[in-house]
């Protein structure tokens, strides 16, 4: 909130504490008129006055406090900029795990890396390593060094996921 708006809520309040201070006031001064039969020597009159003092006393601190917010209180500055950004037909088209696409890394691989890569490619460019050597028929052990080395070409990444591994396509290009 604006430092501003918060002074003037705690000024109305003070306000309304001044009423209650007032009518309280108002009240007790009924009662000790009727009940005192002493006059102004009754002891009730004194407490009176002190207790209408320190109403009166709470209410100025606060709206002093009010008054400080609503001349020095300090705004916080909030910096926003804005800038647009130009949508491409690049960015929302989704990209297309196909073998025609890596057809050039392919022919540089063995045949391991070769049925390993197809598999990847098959699975829409993500699939659990467990699955790989599933598939494959591979040991996991096989499958893992063949994945490091397909890793070292930049063609694959493994992300761990829990106790399994998960196989990613990286994109070429």
């Amino acid at each position: 909130m604006r430092n501003r708006i918060v002074g003037i809520l705690i000024i109305g309040i003070a306000a309304v504490i001044g009423l209650i201070v007032y009518l309280f006031n108002r009240a007790l001064t009924d009662i000790v008129s009727t009940a005192c039969t002493h006059g102004t020597s009754c002891p009730m009159w004194g407490t009176l006055t002190l207790q209408t003092n320190i109403g009166i006393g709470i209410m100025l601190f606060i709206v002093l406090i009010g008054l400080y917010l609503i001349f020095f209180g300090e705004e916080e500055r909030i910096i926003t900029k804005f800038r647009t950004i130009k949508p491409s037909a690049r960015q929302f088209e989704p990209k297309r795990v196909s073998k025609e696409n890596y057809a050039k890394a392919m022919a540089t691989l063995s045949g391991e890396e070769k049925n390993i890569l197809e598999r990847i490619i098959e699975a829409e460019g993500t699939i659990f390593q467990a699955q790989l050597a599933e598939s494959t028929g591979f040991p996991k052990v096989k499958v893992t060094r063949i994945l490091d080395r397909l890793e070292a070409k930049g063609l694959v990444e493994r992300r761990r996921r829990g106790m399994s591994n998960v196989v990613v396509l990286k994109p070429l290009g």
